[in-house]
């Protein structure tokens, strides 16, 4: 049995994409970590660290976590803390581009495998109006970097360069090809 250690939404949706039965166990791993790591470290120890908190609990299941920032100009930006968070957030990443990226962890017995997915998106010019209108909708609350590219978010996205379920949080084709070819679960 797959096991997502997540309480997400939107990786319990798309890890259906797989067609592969699975579970849903939320994980209560420590999410505390030394922000000296580098951004792709610091989403695969998140990463491993939730699936190791539930593959403790189902040593014969497969399970798989998964951890998603964002990375403006080096400086990782994660769930905003309230909405003036969120508003700063926006601001930053107006005009720009930046990196969104994923982490994720497999575990079965005592193989793990870990992978850092990235995927550069561009954003348009934001107004001010635009921010606070996007923020007063509630949408930015749960989401790395304040923005839901699946949902009215993705009026802001002018441009990807790499996986679009990346950017959603869920790395489908890289966690796919890691479950064919390190657990040969496809085969």
């Amino acid at each position: 049995m797959l096991v997502l250690a997540s309480a997400s939404p939107r990786r319990r949706e798309l890890i259906a994409r797989l067609g592969l039965p699975y579970e849903v166990q939320t994980s209560n791993a420590d999410e505390s970590v030394c922000r000296l790591l580098r951004p792709e470290e610091l989403v695969i120890e998140l990463a491993r660290r939730k699936a190791e908190a539930v593959a403790a609990t189902r040593p014969d299941d497969l399970v798989l976590g998964v951890d998603t920032i964002v990375v403006l100009d080096g400086r990782v930006l994660g769930k905003p803390r309230d909405e003036a968070d969120a508003r700063r957030m926006l601001h930053l990443l107006s005009g720009k581009s930046h990196e969104v990226r994923s982490g994720f962890a497999l575990i079965f017995r005592d193989k793990v495998y870990t992978e850092c997915v990235t995927t550069t998106v561009r954003f348009a010019q934001l107004t001010d109006a635009e921010i606070e209108e996007y923020v007063k909708s509630g949408e930015p609350g749960d989401k790395a970097g304040a923005y839901g590219i699946q949902g009215r978010g993705g009026l802001f996205v002018s441009g990807i360069v790499g996986d679009y379920y990346n950017v959603v949080g869920f790395p489908l084709n890289a966690i796919y090809n890691a479950l064919k070819s390190e657990f040969g679960v496809y085969s």
